[in-house]
């Protein structure tokens, strides 16, 4: 198996994360004799400093030419001087188009050793398991026109989908649906947005596809309150770009932190992996950000695409025994107990260790 993966480790945390993501993807190879290639890239704010832009070509190049794109974080308070195409943000939403990756999969678990970890009941989260679906391509991020008028005094953003749009992402989001609990929430504004009305008739004929998969519309207000409530009610859920952006951030609270989540964005030219957190960088070069979601998107790129389920498998496997072995990084510990924290290096290295473990064991178990 050969894998060249272009990592761009970007600003703030970014490159203390995807460091771990990368030493858990060499665990993988030297174990399982494959050949996986890393080549670093700049983007971001530190590439818009160095290089005069956010996405430079260098970077787009190698990103087009790679198997996939393993991704850290971008942005700063120190770049918010920035004119909006030297804007790290510019950098990452160029960089998704150019890719063409329109589905983003974010999961969030529920991971029975850190229910403590939530501001939620441990009975009102444990057992909880789902994954949002959300359009990355379409929506207010990329819609046009969009401007800012100083002579006006006004600033207008422009929210358009096309149903090619939607019934793609929502053929990934069912046949995901297919694979789980068969079934699928979609979330909208369909009482209020244009959008979303369209939006709820293409899914609803797009479900007759699937008849397995039972379907729900949600309004995304409801919707935002009932997954804190009830999130184990909850498996697959698809939803537009700006929606799924906030929804799944709130997500982070049944899994504990901001840290634990990885991401998946596929359907283009090459998939992009990246945790869902961005740059932090309050923290930013103390060694103490949690790695899991980095290393996390690091097992999705192995299942979606190299294809390889069962080492995937086994880094998931990994961080769930690291993680009920007690060993955490500070966002998972009360202020009191964080001088119990291990640094980003340690928790990247351990979880290392015991994907290699799982591995053998699942070797030396079909070997029987």
């Amino acid at each position: 198996m050969k894998l060249n993966v272009a990592v761009l480790p970007g600003d703030g945390v970014g490159p203390e994360v995807t460091r771990e993501a990368v030493r858990v993807l060499r665990a993988v190879s030297d174990f399982c004799g494959y050949d996986f290639r890393f080549e670093e890239s700049p983007i971001g704010g530190g590439a818009s400093v160095e290089f005069g832009s956010p996405y430079p070509d260098q970077t787009r190049e190698r990103c087009l030419a790679s198997s996939a794109v393993l991704l850290g974080a971008v942005g700063g308070p120190q770049f918010d001087s920035l004119t909006d195409k030297l804007r790290p943000e510019a950098g990452l939403l160029a960089l998704r188009h150019s890719l063409g990756c329109f589905a983003n999969l974010r999961p969030a678990i529920a991971f029975e050793p850190i229910s403590d970890c939530s501001p939620l009941r441990p009975e009102r989260i444990l057992g909880a398991n789902l994954i949002i679906v959300r359009e990355l391509l379409g929506g207010l991020y990329f819609g046009e026109p969009r401007a800012i008028d100083a002579a006006s005094k006004s600033a207008w953003n422009t929210m358009r989908y096309s149903e090619q749009e939607i019934e793609r992402v929502a053929r990934v989001a069912f046949k995901l649906a297919e694979k789980r609990r068969k079934k699928l929430v979609s979330v909208d504004k369909a009482n209020v947005l244009e959008t979303s009305r369209l939006w709820r008739r293409v899914v609803t004929r797009v479900a007759a596809e699937f008849p397995d998969v039972a379907l729900e519309h949600a309004l995304v207000d409801s919707f935002a309150m009932n997954v804190i409530t009830y999130p184990t009610r909850y498996d697959v859920v698809l939803t537009e770009n700006l929606f799924g952006d906030i929804l799944s951030d709130e997500t982070a609270v049944i899994a504990g932190s901001l840290g634990m989540l990885p991401s998946a964005s596929i359907g283009g030219k090459v998939d992009l992996y990246e945790p869902i957190h961005g740059s932090a960088p309050d923290i930013a070069g103390k060694g103490i950000a949690n790695p899991i979601g980095a290393i996390g998107s690091a097992a999705m790129l192995l299942r979606h695409t190299a294809k390889l389920h069962a080492e995937a498998d086994s880094i998931e496997v990994a961080i769930e025994a690291v993680l009920k072995s007690g060993m955490r990084t500070a966002d998972l510990l009360p202020a009191a107990e964080r001088s119990k924290a291990v640094s980003t290096e340690v928790m990247g290295k351990r979880i290392a260790e015991c994907t290699v473990e799982a591995l053998n064991s699942r070797m030396a178990y079909f070997a029987v």
